[in-house]
């Protein structure tokens, strides 16, 4: 079942409401400072917003998120600009809970990455974040004045991840969970996609990296920020080289640097920090969120709600929203709704805020908590036809599959080819395809905005096959998840493999009045829909690698992200396949190494790459 939701609504100016924002928290919030200890004896920092006007007569639920990245200011007589998950939530008023995690800033501890977890709490179990949760919680309620017995948890990004931890052997007082954007693996998310490198976190490392000497409100690891001394992006990635480089320039003391190069396949190390196997026997209501451009943690949302699904079939109230966002578009309202050039629509993060998250909230921790809260399990937005839907599951179960295959004559076609052929290209690493026109964004902590990003620059290079439908004559709405079957050779002996889907616009497309840059036009425009890269190593295991045989043709089979995008009328469907995709990964040397870390920059090879024509891409279809 599915119905689509328009956005007819009006709100104050933006602007006016900001302003007010920061007032309104001083004038109804009092703030307390607690360091509460663990089971462990380790004491984690943490802020505490109570409403003044809390009584034995008016009490309010709590809402917690824990972070690794700062809950300042830390004085008790300053506020944040913002509390909580939205301005909406702030207004009915909770009591708010923002908690370093051990090892960060004013919190004692050590600090671990994707903290492993360790099943149960207690005594006898080393502490995990699923721990640090439950005593924090049994803390508070019995702490804290005025509160109603109710907690919620929230967070974004890595925070997401630390509420997703939170769900596993959970508090009874915990009731409503929403990971945002959670990381759930750092193999597939994040730092990796399919094992490749994001080279484009590189400058991440000291954030990740480096221990603290104990509680402190500043920032204690800039001295191993890169000094990059430009701001071509692309051009300081292609001059470093070799990742053997790094740690030689700058992360000679980088803890998480040196566990990365050591564990450059899918062993022990990074399993056991894959929170997705623990999911089960989940108590609280979950609510995943996450953006469909969100360039950071796409991987993390699909999975953690599909996890949570599989992992517990009788659990009734586990749901997923995925709106028109970037990493956590949802928790800021920028009036007119875009991601690079495409425009979804005007206020979407308010209606999200406001009419489902703000819902979910208030349903578990103020009302009766039933579970019947009017909210679908799946609330996603259709990326082309800029509308939301709503689903009984995702993917849904409605959805029909089908297959394009990769001809040799550059088309997309339904049917399987009658005879064997391919297309063909030279890969050269030391060439290697920009994963963006825009140098800048390779600068910042991580990249953004290429999930939608013009693709007719990939399009137009000889090391990118593109293969396309003619035009449509009709809609068709791709919704659930789409899988590569590549059968593909090389001369050499290892390999990347990138597929793109494009959404060709028409030439006739007309500009929308928001348009964000002069120099690009909607028409003919070759949106991003999604992408994916798989390091060819990893083909049949990610814990054992291993090489290509030279010329031999060979079946390379993963998935995409899922989407939820209507192709209309008028469109053409792109594919696009190559094999780099700079700096936002790093290169295959294309020479089989066994640590490609650890590889020389003489290591780096040209390659003729085959791209076999019952090759297929396989998508859900809606009718």
């Amino acid at each position: 079942m599915k119905r689509f939701l328009y956005i007819f609504f009006l709100i104050l100016p933006i602007g006016l409401i900001a302003q007010d924002l920061p007032t309104f928290i001083k004038e109804n919030y009092t703030k307390r400072i607690h360091r509460i200890p663990m089971t462990d004896g380790t004491k984690l920092y943490t802020h505490v917003y109570i409403p003044k006007d809390a009584s034995p007569n008016k009490k309010y639920p709590m809402v917690m998120m824990r972070t690794c990245y700062s809950i300042a200011p830390y004085d008790e007589t300053s506020f944040p600009a913002r509390l909580g998950p939205s301005e909406t939530m702030v207004r009915e008023k909770y009591i708010f809970v923002h908690q370093d995690v051990r090892g960060r800033w004013m919190s004692e501890g050590t600090w671990t990455n994707m903290t492993p977890n360790n099943p149960g709490n207690g005594k006898n179990i080393p502490p995990d974040e699923s721990s640090d949760t439950y005593d924090t919680v049994d803390w508070l309620v019995k702490n804290i004045p005025h509160n109603n017995g109710r907690v919620g948890q929230w967070g974004g990004s890595y925070p997401g991840f630390y509420t997703t931890a939170g769900t596993i052997d959970a508090h009874p007082a915990l009731k409503a969970s929403s990971p945002q954007a959670p990381i759930a693996d750092f193999f597939f998310d994040d730092f990796h996609h399919n094992g490749a490198f994001t080279q484009a976190y590189l400058f991440t490392f000291p954030v990740f990296g480096k221990q603290h000497n104990g509680p402190t409100p500043t920032a204690w690891y800039t001295e191993q920020n890169i000094d990059k001394k430009t701001r071509d992006g692309y051009q300081f990635h292609y001059e470093l080289g070799s990742l053997k480089h790094v740690a030689e320039k700058y992360y000679k003391d980088n803890f998480y640097w040196k566990e990365t190069v050591e564990h450059p396949n899918y062993d022990e190390f990074w399993q056991k920090r894959n929170i997705l196997p623990h999911l089960k026997n989940i108590k609280p209501a979950t609510m995943v969120v996450g953006g469909w451009f969100d360039a950071e943690d796409l991987y993390g949302p699909l999975n953690t709600y599909k996890a949570i699904r599989k992992q517990n079939p009788n659990k009734k109230n586990n749901s997923i929203v995925m709106g028109p966002f970037d990493h956590g578009g949802w928790g800021r309202e920028r009036g007119q709704t875009m991601h690079t050039s495409v425009y979804f629509g005007d206020s979407i993060a308010t209606f999200y805020q406001r009419n489902i998250e703000a819902k979910f909230f208030r349903h578990y921790l103020k009302e009766i908590g039933d579970g019947k809260t009017g909210l679908p399990e799946a609330y996603m937005f259709d990326t082309g036809a800029k509308k939301w839907g709503e689903f009984d599951q995702w993917p849904p179960k409605e959805a029909t599959k089908l297959k394009f295959y990769l001809s040799e004559d550059g088309k997309l076609k339904k049917k399987a080819p009658s005879k064997e052929a391919h297309s063909e290209f030279i890969s050269d690493p030391l060439k290697p395809v920009p994963y963006t026109e825009d140098i800048t964004t390779t600068m910042g902590f991580t990249a953004r905005n290429y999930m939608s990003e013009d693709q007719r620059f990939a399009a137009r290079r000889p090391d990118v096959l593109v293969f396309e439908t003619d035009v449509l004559t009709e809609d068709i709405t791709l919704a659930g998840e789409i899988i590569n079957k590549l059968m593909v050779s090389t001369s050499q002996s290892d390999a990347d493999w990138i597929v793109k889907l494009i959404d060709v616009y028409p030439p006739d497309e007309p500009d929308h009045a928001y348009m964000p840059h002069k120099n690009i036009t909607l028409s003919n425009y070759h949106q991003m829909v999604r992408s994916e890269i798989m390091r060819g190593r990893f083909r049949n295991s990610f814990e054992k690698p291993e090489p290509f045989v030279s010329n031999k043709k060979t079946e390379v089979k993963f998935a995409l992200q899922d989407v939820y995008h209507t192709f209309k009328k008028g469109h053409k469907i792109q594919i696009q396949v190559q094999s780099t995709w700079f700096p936002l990964f790093d290169r295959n040397p294309q020479k089989y190494v066994d640590n490609i870390y650890k590889a020389e920059d003489s290591d780096f090879v040209k390659a003729l790459h085959k791209v076999f024509n019952d090759s297929y891409i396989e998508v859900d279809i809606l009718k």
